[in-house]
């Protein structure tokens, strides 16, 4: 487990890149999506939001923006339609909501622009546990996978047949999620890492700390988008 500064957010010294956004849909339940993709893309994250969330998650979007300044496209999507969103059992319905990472996932991968880039999962909160049993689910698929302020332990057994890459990422402050990532990663035999940010609550929201978390994040997709 290791501790990581935090610095504010706009010091990137990333070059600005064209980033084209927009509108699509995942099929075959017509889910919907936001697709940001630089010119230069060099790999593909598709987000799994938390409960209570949607594609329109101002965490989540932030984060995307911070990786389309790096060069990596992402994709955040609607993971239930409007009639399941009424069952509040369902934000919490682990398998299904993998089902719904791998439609996307196979969306990306025959989508002209985007089917030769190397493809990582980002989930927050319930979406990191979806995003590793898709993980599981698809092992020559996803190369990397990151959780934000997750519970990876909700993953239960698949986390020993994730071959991606996984980062865990936990706030300093956020005790309880801290033991439950430190009780999954013991189960994770893929390369792994936890980065705690210090100070830092559930939802990210102290100075520099969701900046942070994109540092991480898009240095571990850059750096395992060969192999996998």
């Amino acid at each position: 487990m290791n501790r990581v500064a935090t610095r504010p957010v706009g010091s990137s010294r990333d070059a600005m890149r064209a980033v084209a956004m927009r509108e699509v849909t995942i099929p075959p339940l017509g889910l919907a999506g936001t697709l940001r993709q630089p010119a230069d893309a060099t790999c593909m994250v598709v987000f799994a939001h938390g409960s209570g969330s949607s594609r329109f998650s101002p965490r989540n979007n932030a984060v995307a923006e911070g990786f389309a300044a790096r060069g990596i496209a992402t994709l955040l999507f609607d993971l239930l339609t409007p009639a399941e969103e009424g069952d509040r059992s369902n934000v919490f319905d682990i398998p299904l909501l993998a089902e719904r990472l791998a439609d996307a996932v196979a969306w990306v991968q025959h989508e002209p622009g985007l089917s030769g880039l190397p493809l990582g999962l980002f989930g927050a909160s319930t979406g990191a546990a979806a995003a590793l049993v898709a993980a599981a689910q698809l092992p020559g698929a996803i190369r990397a996978v990151v959780s934000r302020g997750g519970r990876p332990d909700l993953a239960g057994d698949a986390l020993a047949r994730v071959r991606a890459p996984t980062l865990l990422i936990v706030g300093g402050a956020d005790y309880d999620v801290i033991a439950l990532n430190e009780e999954a990663a013991a189960h994770i035999t893929a390369p792994k890492a936890l980065k705690i940010v210090p100070g830092a609550t559930h939802l990210f929201p102290e100075p520099g700390a969701l900046q942070t978390v994109v540092d991480l994040a898009a240095h571990w997709f850059l750096d395992h988008r060969v192999g996998g």
